[in-house]
């Protein structure tokens, strides 16, 4: 087994960022803008990339103030029955996102490509809400050929 890891720093309240990562508006204003479901515990969501061939499915299993986790259940096989953690803290005046995307069968081009794009929607993330604009899907960052 293999997992992509992120962590940010964030200058902006710990509540802003989880807001970010807990509602289908927060979500959509830095992953995709096609993003549709329930974020909360038991509910599932739906993220679009432009076509239903290219979208990516979720269980919502846990939802607090510090930590937001996901259990895939479509879309790429590779993250299928994967766990997506998003756990929030408070570090040297800003909130730490630590991101961990566990239980991947083995490490692939794919693990590689996916922790890169999740960098740059991070990236995008943070930018948001220290008063920028984010990299969100369709205007993403892209990093290659896969992103098409």
């Amino acid at each position: 087994m293999t997992a992509i890891y992120q962590r940010i720093g964030i200058r902006a309240p710990q509540a802003d960022v989880h807001r970010a990562l807990a509602t289908v508006d927060g979500l959509a204003s830095w992953w995709t803008t096609d993003t549709v479901g329930d974020p909360t515990p038991g509910g599932k969501l739906t993220f679009t990339f432009g076509s239903p061939e290219r979208s990516a499915g979720f269980e919502v299993l846990d939802v607090t103030p510090d930590r937001v986790v996901w259990r895939g259940i479509a879309g790429p096989d590779e993250w299928i029955d994967t766990t997506f953690a998003f756990d929030l803290s408070q570090e040297d005046g800003e909130t730490v996102l630590f991101f961990t995307n566990d239980g991947w069968r083995e490490a692939t081009r794919f693990t590689g490509h996916c922790s890169t794009k999740w960098a740059t929607f991070f990236i995008g993330l943070k930018a948001l809400l220290e008063g920028g604009t984010s990299n969100v899907y369709p205007s993403e960052i892209v990093i290659s050929s896969w992103d098409h």
